[in-house]
């Protein structure tokens, strides 16, 4: 069931944080306060004016709960979240049509914001939100705006498999010698919006070949990116499908000992895709306002630090760095193709249940 959460302060607001929220002529913000090994506490001096704002969120608790938090202690706006997978929160919103209390779609991929835009349930976004990301990451009609960035990446095990042996393009997976040592996940956002991608570039006739390819080297099941990730290490599985980042926090949890790197296709293709998280506000929201700040700050210096250095996500903004583990992105083959050319998700999913890979 999907429920409403709230969360500890996880660590302080940045000087530049108030700064930035002050200048744009908001209230005066909470001071958090803290002690060693102890949660956070606040005292607020925001008025009380400050109002709500409620995300319908298909990105993790453990990802963007942080960030979230930030939000709320800076401007004092009483935040209401409900998390769970992009499908299943894009489903929610239609289903709930102009009666869902939804302010924000907060979106794994294009393809669950897509659903929701192609629905007419998005507004237009203003070009001050619009301007702080390139086109590439934006809605066609500006009815959705990248957040962060992911790369798909082949996990591999690197006691089992030499990376010079790796394929430089998806359809080197289709070769027998892989049967038995691929893991994927069909259920999982990004993954569907990788075969979209494929249907893209590709065409319908390629992408549904390529998937039948793998499953004749009866490839293992995983329900999402982190048990992939984790089998690889583990040696459970040689390669897998995933997005870059989720590597990035084993080794920074257990280390360079972790058995498992990333390998990024050269040749180009939907393998090379580079994906946006995104967000966008809902027509019918009644905290238009709130809803407005909220993507403007997740845009901020402040915000984009965070993925870049927290979650170890790719920022959309100039001028903040990426953690030093992580591949400049500059450095990673990118397949040029249009975000909004990724919403199709309606259609992906018609062609996995037809070959069995989703219910």
């Amino acid at each position: 069931m999907l429920m409403y959460k709230s969360y500890p302060v996880l660590f302080l607001v940045s000087l530049s944080l108030f700064l930035l929220i002050a200048c744009s002529g908001r209230p005066t913000q909470k001071t958090p306060v803290s002690t060693e090994n102890k949660e956070s506490t606040t005292t607020s001096v925001e008025s009380k004016d400050s109002g709500v704002l409620v995300i319908y969120s298909g990105r993790k608790e453990s990802l963007v709960g942080p960030i979230i938090e930030q939000f709320k202690d800076a401007t004092g706006i009483d935040v209401k979240v409900k998390y769970g997978k992009t499908g299943e929160i894009a489903a929610t919103i239609l289903e709930e049509g102009d009666k869902s209390p939804a302010d924000v779609f907060f979106a794994q991929d294009p393809g669950g914001l897509g659903a929701i835009a192609n629905a007419d349930m998005l507004k237009i976004l203003p070009d001050s939100i619009l301007d702080k990301v390139p086109s590439w990451a934006v809605s066609g009609e500006s009815l959705w705006v990248g957040i962060s960035g992911r790369a798909r990446a082949v996990v591999y095990n690197t006691e089992n498999v030499d990376p010079a042996d790796l394929p430089d393009t998806l359809e080197g997976f289709t070769d027998p010698k892989w049967k038995g040592r691929i893991g994927w996940p069909p259920t999982n956002g990004s993954f569907q919006a990788m075969v979209t991608a494929m249907r893209v570039k590709w065409g319908e006739e390629k992408t549904r070949e390529w998937l039948k390819g793998i499953q004749a080297n009866e490839p293992i099941v995983y329900p999402k990116n982190t048990p992939t990730v984790a089998a690889a290490g583990a040696g459970e599985i040689d390669v897998g499908f995933v997005n870059h980042y989720y590597l990035y926090r084993f080794l920074a949890s257990e280390g360079d000992e972790f058995g498992a790197r990333n390998h990024y296709l050269e040749g180009g293709g939907p393998g090379s895709l580079v994906l946006v998280a995104g967000a966008g506000i809902l027509k019918t929201g009644k905290n238009q306002d709130n809803a407005e700040r909220f993507l403007s700050f997740m845009l901020s210096k402040v915000a984009q630090q965070y993925f870049a250095g927290q979650t170890y996500e790719y920022p959309v903004v100039e001028g903040v760095k990426v953690s030093r583990i992580l591949v400049p992105i500059d450095e990673v083959t990118k397949v040029e193709i249009d975000m909004a050319d990724l919403e199709d998700l309606k259609g992906t999913q018609v062609l996995l249940r037809d070959l069995g890979l989703i219910n």
